[in-house]
């Protein structure tokens, strides 16, 4: 989850979209019907104004209880982080060891992708970095020409008191600039506390703070690293870090959808 940030790949594999496109659709789908009515337009354009965009509830409640039953079945997982023994903060979180065996986990992530690199993939040349191929078949693909193995889809389970230090999630040195957060707890009564806290770094200026407070089921689309702003000479890297606001009663668990593979 907390890795030291590398050095972006410059490559142009493969050709960028143009704005003027429409962004694919997430088909529909029996097993989590609301990717099928999801706006990636007005994502998008959420995306570029805030930095961060909330979806409508992706997941109902009973779909967020599974996947929060998953967390004791230590079978699905391939590593469990402690984050207090690394300093990371507090509380504890594991990585799927094969997020195909988890239905909407699976779901998730295949279906996510394609739009989101559509996204991506405009933000490219304003960023001056590589595209990214449609599938995540493809990108798992490459990550794992790159050494890149290990799958990266987390839950993140805080108590009372735990919370998560600034970070990025950089796992290699593929990197897909976007991921999603899916909140399977319901904010004020299974938990109070545990906001989102994203702090994006202005170039000449001081940092900015954003605060959000997700609801069940809901994502939140943040970046990986970095944005592009506009300024007056053309796009800058605003680079954007995450973490979670100390839980202060309840348990939050969440969803992490990250799409590239780890080293």
């Amino acid at each position: 989850m907390h890795q030291p940030v590398h050095t972006p790949l410059t490559l142009d594999l493969f050709s960028p979209a143009s704005e003027s496109e429409a962004p694919p659709r997430s088909p529909s789908d029996p097993t989590i019907p609301a990717l099928g009515e999801l706006n990636w337009a007005e994502l998008y354009a959420q995306l570029n104004e805030e930095g961060v965009a909330v979806t409508p509830p992706l997941l109902s409640r009973e779909q967020c209880q599974e996947l929060i039953g998953t967390f004791d079945e230590p079978g699905l997982f391939r590593s469990t982080v402690v984050m207090q023994r690394h300093n990371f903060g507090r509380g504890t979180y594991k990585y799927f060891a094969d997020p195909a065996a988890v239905p909407l986990v699976r779901t998730l992530r295949e279906e996510l992708y394609p739009p989101m690199a559509w996204m991506a993939n405009q933000w490219a040349p304003r960023l001056g970095e590589r595209t990214f191929p449609p599938t995540l078949d493809e990108l798992i693909a490459e990550c794992a020409e790159n050494g890149q193995r290990r799958p990266t889809p987390l839950l993140l389970n805080y108590g009372e008191g735990d919370y998560a230090c600034l970070h990025q999630d950089v796992y290699g040195d593929i990197v897909f600039p976007l991921q999603i957060a899916v909140m399977l707890n319901q904010s004020g009564e299974d938990f109070t506390g545990g906001e989102n806290v994203f702090v994006e770094q202005r170039p000449r200026f001081q940092s900015r703070a954003l605060v959000v407070r997700p609801q069940l089921g809901q994502g939140m689309v943040f970046p990986v690293r970095h944005r592009p702003v506009r300024g007056r000479n053309g796009y800058r890297r605003h680079p954007m870090r995450h973490g979670t606001n100390a839980v202060g009663s309840g348990h939050r668990t969440t969803l992490g959808v990250i799409f590239h593979n780890a080293r």
